[in-house]
């Protein structure tokens, strides 16, 4: 019994360092002398590809920025339906009793066309957004990981994907915010404004320019811890996936193979970043339809039940938003030819102080 329950325990994405170090240097010495090594560093991966660029490079930024932008902004625009539905359950939940009854009302009101109401701002916002979350995420990745050392960057590494994706969202969302806040105008204010550019110039002669920045704060309480889990728990369950899922290395799985695992992951990842981020979301939503509001008030006024409404539609929406995310920023890496570094493993001087290779 216990030798199964140590496995599920080590799937934990916040697993603590030193005990999986002991236990990784346990099964490192019961394997025989002379076995195999599975897995490949980057340096060994390059010798087998050819990739376009050098990881790190500011062309291999730049691509991962074109590869957020596609995955954020394709992504987001597609599930506008069922967004602007999310939206209004959140703000008007006695009208918007359910995503089915949301669905049936908004065709009923506005017709199907009425479903796409917001896409510009989604797509625009959304766009901008993934080019700063995956673009300077890689950035910091690699910095943070620099200024730790190769040793404490293993040891360290969910700490490591959770400050970089952290300071990459800080970035995100103050590119995020003006279009957020047009969207959600569109989306849940009846007869405001049907489009973008009719949205704008009203807002900004209400408010000015406090009208696009005021959810900054709370887009920072929805999104940063949204997008930790959302970078960490995928690089972790990845690792784990490849450990203990699939049977046989990363190194000889098919670049198909390889986005499935991907896919998987994004979406278990979406899970749990949905219920993180949902009460921010919905203070979010009522705060950029009222005027004069403040996060606090909002909060108060919706108390613990309230900003838990539209929870699953948020579940199903952010499921398949992160998989799909993951999916095609994966597969922009693997048009390009970009670095793809493997799961990580234990750096060899490490291994030599703890005595595990001879």
């Amino acid at each position: 019994m216990f030798s199964s329950i140590a496995p599920l325990a080590r799937l934990n994405p916040f697993y603590a360092p030193h005990f999986q170090l002991v236990q990784d240097g346990v099964r490192k010495r019961a394997e025989p002398a002379g076995a195999p090594t599975t897995r490949r560093s980057l340096a060994a991966a390059s010798a087998a590809e050819e990739y376009s660029c050098e990881y790190g490079s500011l062309k291999f930024y730049a691509l991962c920025g074109v590869g957020g932008v596609l995955s954020c902004g394709l992504t987001h625009t597609a599930l506008v339906p069922l967004d602007l539905v999310k939206c209004r359950m959140q703000v008007d939940p006695q009208k918007y009793k359910s995503i089915f009854s949301g669905f049936s009302v908004t065709v009923k009101e506005d017709g199907v066309r009425g479903l796409a109401k917001g896409w510009a701002p989604t797509f625009i916002g959304y766009s901008m957004q993934g080019l700063c979350k995956f673009g300077f995420y890689e950035v910091f990745k690699i910095l943070y990981g620099n200024m730790l050392g190769e040793e404490n960057a293993y040891l360290w590494r969910t700490s490591l994907y959770l400050a970089a994706s952290a300071s990459a969202e800080f970035f995100a969302d103050i590119a995020l915010a003006p279009m957020e806040a047009a969207k959600v105008r569109i989306q849940t204010q009846p007869g405001y404004a049907n489009t973008l550019r009719q949205a704008v110039p009203k807002m900004f002669g209400e408010e000015g320019i406090w009208a696009f920045y005021k959810g900054v704060a709370p887009l920072w309480m929805r999104q940063i811890p949204y997008t930790m889990m959302k970078f960490a728990c995928f690089e972790r369950t990845v690792e784990a996936l490849y450990k203990y899922v699939v049977p046989k290395p990363r190194s000889e799985c098919t670049k198909g193979e390889q986005l499935v695992v991907t896919f998987i992951a994004g979406y278990i990842a979406g899970v749990f970043c949905a219920i993180v981020s949902h009460p921010a979301d919905s203070v979010v939503s009522v705060l950029n339809k009222e005027k004069g509001s403040s996060a606090s008030q909002v909060l108060m006024r919706l108390g613990f039940k309230g900003v838990w409404k539209g929870l699953f539609a948020r579940i199903i929406m952010i499921g398949t938003l992160t998989a799909l995310q993951w999916f095609i920023y994966d597969s922009v890496k693997v048009y390009f030819r970009l670095p793809r570094p493997p799961p990580p493993e234990m750096p060899e001087s490490l291994k030599k102080k703890l005595g595990l290779t001879e």
